[in-house]
């Protein structure tokens, strides 16, 4: 099985043939991280319920959870006006980041000073 065609027409990959995939905890909103998905990682997704994603340091297929325990359910998937961008709605199950860290955004916020 593949990636239905009106899906995968609607995909704009870049020059890898990666779309950015958005993570964002379902009921809170909270964007908890970002990953890449290729047409097949995308399928896999849809078709299993659970966040595949394409590694690009491993070049492999990872689910997420699969190794670490922290498990993304996926409750809706969309895609932005574009069709550059794949945003995952998910309910997370443990850490979402790597460090271990419940969203791998609230590590090292950035001060934002604007002058008039």
């Amino acid at each position: 099985m593949s990636l239905d065609p009106k899906i995968a027409a609607r995909l704009k990959r870049n020059g890898d043939g990666l779309v950015p995939a958005i993570v964002q905890q379902y009921d809170s909103g909270e964007v908890l991280m970002l990953a890449w998905m290729d047409d097949e990682a995308l399928h896999r997704t849809l078709t299993t319920g659970r966040a595949t994603y394409w590694s690009r340091s491993r070049g492999a297929y990872w689910v997420k959870g699969d190794t670490s325990g922290h498990i993304q359910h996926v409750k809706a998937v969309s895609l932005d006006c574009d069709g550059d961008t794949v945003l995952l709605k998910v309910d997370q199950v443990g850490a979402a980041c790597h460090t271990g860290d419940h969203t791998c955004f609230d590590a090292d916020a950035l001060e934002v000073t604007i002058t008039p």
